[in-house]
């Protein structure tokens, strides 16, 4: 066999396999993440935009770029605008929301010297924005283009957050990398996480035919007012971590702890 007959073979192969892929999703993660960027620098147009775009244009641009793609894994069966419309009118909340997590870093890190360092430099701001944008999408149901947002932020930082959780104001992640937070979490207000920190999945209930059961409560509630330290793990659905608690570093948790308790070993 020669190297033509090789490559034919394969070709072959290759196109019998690749038949059930019955939709072409080539350019969509670029033109997603596009969006997104485009979107970020409307909301902060003098630091997260290069190409110093004015904000009706980004606006434009980014709202262009996402109803593409959102037309696209609708496959026909819902209203691409009519999505961006919605995220379009949460955009100047969503910019609030994310000048308290600017407030709640800058407050909260003694190493920070500005605002300005938090939005442009720390990873925090990238993973947190990303995700804001990206819940507003999950909670209108648009699928796949919200975890390709955060995907890409967890791509860019090492932090984690599935869309679907749900997160208050004044939230800071510190250093950051290793985060990772499940999609049925729910964190309050002003709660401020270490580095690989985990608020996961205890376990996956299993239907008879043997697959995951998806869409029930899979991992934890923290308050109000919580600090979590570097390493900690959280696990559960049933965890609730109350009101103004301290979970210290490295400590494994899978039960509740009630408001006020500072916690440094499992038991």
């Amino acid at each position: 066999m020669n190297i033509d007959e090789a490559l034919r073979n394969c070709e072959s192969g290759l196109s019998a396999l690749s038949a059930q892929d019955n939709i072409d999703y080539n350019g969509l993660k670029e033109d997603t993440e596009s969006a997104f960027r485009s979107l970020l620098s409307a909301m902060f147009p003098k630091h997260a935009n290069p190409a110093r775009m004015s904000m009706t244009e980004s606006l434009r641009y980014g709202a262009e770029k996402l109803e593409g793609v959102i037309t696209r894994v609708l496959h026909g069966e819902g209203n691409a605008e009519e999505h961006v419309i919605r995220l379009v009118g949460k955009l100047p909340e969503i910019r609030r929301v994310l000048w308290t997590d600017i407030i709640a870093a800058y407050q909260g890190d003694p190493a920070a010297k500005t605002p300005d360092e938090i939005v442009l430099a720390y990873p925090a701001f990238t993973a947190i924005s990303a995700y804001r944008v990206a819940h507003e999408l999950y909670i209108m149901n648009v699928p796949l283009i919200p975890r390709i947002i955060t995907e890409y932020a967890h791509r860019l930082t090492g932090i984690d957050i599935h869309p679907g959780a749900t997160i208050g104001e004044y939230f800071f992640i510190d250093h950051g990398t290793g985060v990772v937070i499940g999609e049925t979490s729910t964190i309050g207000n002003r709660v401020k996480i270490y580095q690989n920190v985990t608020i996961g999945a205890k376990s996956f209930d299993v239907a008879p035919d043997g697959s995951l059961v998806k869409g029930i409560k899979r991992h934890p509630d923290i308050g109000n007012d919580v600090v979590i330290y570097a390493g900690a793990t959280i696990l559960g659905g049933q965890t609730v971590i109350g009101d103004h608690c301290v979970i210290g570093g490295n400590v494994w948790l899978t039960h509740s702890v009630q408001s006020g308790r500072v916690v440094l070993s499992e038991r």
